[in-house]
């Protein structure tokens, strides 16, 4: 949920018409996220989801190919919006961890000149990668992967919906993560407490062409200032205090390992995503017992459960769920 300075500057701050490019919150949002990150440009967009599919359309044409890690997001859950929208197809690549090697980015890359297949036009990451636990790219690998990506002619995409949650944990600059990419995008929800919002980032002309397909999808709005000072206020103020929502994962990770019946690999949780196991329960089932009890997780597979930790969310509620997890998994 958002915090009360949010709400207050949703309320209060001077508003005009983004699509004529004249409010005032908007404009000195996308200032700041292009300098926080160290681009060109930047764009605000709706959603994550369509700042992912805006970086597939601007990084590769109709007909070409992205390389994307097997269980990422732009792959299991847009909707087949790389293809229905862009016309790009994904290629998964099966990693550890999601952490994609220099060998299998070139291992994936297709003949240029065999007909039969598309052209590999780029590839995507994932920082923190959602599906592998929240982990986080070693920025030394990120940077290998991305550098053995260009020299083969490739443009990097950068899924960094929570890369400030990687940022803070590995005690990186985020501008250095970025680096390492063409274009991203970065969710001011999740984490940083915003109501709704991402933004897209790159050089002038790759953000001026991200402008374009917002439009195209909609996502241009009016007096959109309304939830982008929200985001100004989350970058200057929500980003350090990540690190509790870290912490709070963290306990609440090793008192679930500690329950009969339940697996979860501590090595996994890094920052504020858990995934966890059940030997003896169907995810979904625990999911609803533990509604039941106010308390809101996701099934993620048949027997796999995933919790988030987010602002909000306090040392005393992480007991209280272990309480309830407890309770649900011995009735």
């Amino acid at each position: 949920m958002p915090t009360p300075a949010m709400r207050q500057a949703m309320a209060t701050t001077p508003l005009g018409d983004d699509v004529f490019g004249d409010d005032p919150a908007v404009n000195k949002l996308e200032e700041v996220a292009a300098a926080r990150l160290g681009k060109e440009a930047a764009v605000f967009l709706p959603s994550g989801t369509m700042g992912n599919v805006v970086g597939v359309a601007v990084n590769a044409r109709t007909g070409e190919e992205m390389i994307a890690d097997a269980e990422a997001h732009v792959f299991l859950y847009e909707g087949a919006g790389a293809a229905v929208i862009a016309g790009v197809q994904i290629r998964p690549v099966a990693t550890e961890a999601g952490i994609m090697s220099p060998a299998q980015i070139e291992a994936a890359l297709r003949p240029r000149n065999d007909v039969h297949q598309p052209i590999t036009a780029a590839v995507t990451f994932e920082d923190t990668h959602n599906r592998h636990g929240g982990i986080v790219w070693p920025l030394e690998d990120l940077r290998a992967a991305s550098e053995a990506a260009r020299a083969l002619g490739l443009r990097v995409h950068l899924d960094g919906a929570r890369m400030f949650n990687a940022a803070v944990a590995s005690g990186t600059d985020v501008a250095d993560i970025a680096a390492c990419a063409d274009t991203l995008t970065f969710c001011l929800s999740k984490g940083l407490g915003c109501p709704a919002g991402s933004m897209f980032c790159g050089s002038a002309d790759s953000v001026g062409q991200a402008r374009r397909w917002r439009k195209r999808l909609g996502g241009a709005m009016r007096q959109a200032g309304v939830v982008a000072a929200t985001g100004l206020i989350a970058l200057e103020t929500m980003v350090d205090r990540l690190a509790e929502d870290h912490t709070n994962a963290r306990t609440l990770a090793e008192g679930l390992a500690e329950l009969p019946g339940v697996k979860c690999d501590l090595s996994r949780v890094q920052t504020n995503l858990v995934f966890f196991d059940l030997e003896n329960m169907r995810g979904a089932d625990f999911e609803e017992e533990c509604r039941k009890r106010g308390l809101l997780g996701g099934a993620t597979d048949a027997h796999r459960v995933r919790f988030v930790t987010h602002y909000g969310i306090t040392a005393e509620d992480i007991q209280s769920t272990l309480r309830i997890c407890e309770e649900v998994l011995s009735a």
